[in-house]
């Protein structure tokens, strides 16, 4: 079972690596087909193997935002989270987490005193809150545009 690890933070030397490793590798990613790799090691003979394309598209992912330098972390989509790691995932407080929770915004269960929220839940959320924030922007541009204030 994949279960939640700490992020993983590039050293420069690992960041310059997934930059050129991500480049090459994207340039033989398609949505539809899986890639042959071959992997070839010093003192053992070559072995092949398939990545589904799915699985391509998400190691070229990872490897850009090496890439950049940036930590990074797998989260499968069943996990449930910690009050503090579902907060750090949105950019919240804790405390304010905890007041979305309690007023039904995210769904939870709870586990003695303790409470678990579903990643697939959480992203639902955070989904509906940026569509909610793009419709908002839209429409101060829209508004902006009308008045000729320039944007």
């Amino acid at each position: 079972m994949l279960k939640i690890t700490e992020p993983i933070t590039p050293t420069a030397n690992e960041a310059l690596l997934a930059r050129e490793s991500s480049r090459l590798l994207a340039l033989h990613a398609s949505e539809h087909r899986n890639l042959n790799i071959q992997i070839v090691e010093k003192g053992h003979p070559p072995e092949s193997l398939v990545l589904p394309a799915s699985a391509v598209r998400l190691l070229v992912d990872i490897l850009t935002e090496m890439a950049e330098g940036n930590a990074i972390t797998l989260i499968p989509i069943y996990a449930e989270l910690t009050t503090q790691q579902a907060a750090d995932l949105l950019n919240v407080s804790r405390p304010y987490l905890i007041s979305l929770l309690d007023e039904g915004s995210i769904p939870h269960r709870k586990i003695g005193t303790h409470r678990r929220v579903l990643f697939s839940d959480l992203m639902a959320y955070k989904n509906q809150v940026d569509k909610a924030r793009m419709k908002t922007l839209d429409e101060l541009a829209e508004q902006a545009q009308k008045l000729n204030m320039g944007y």
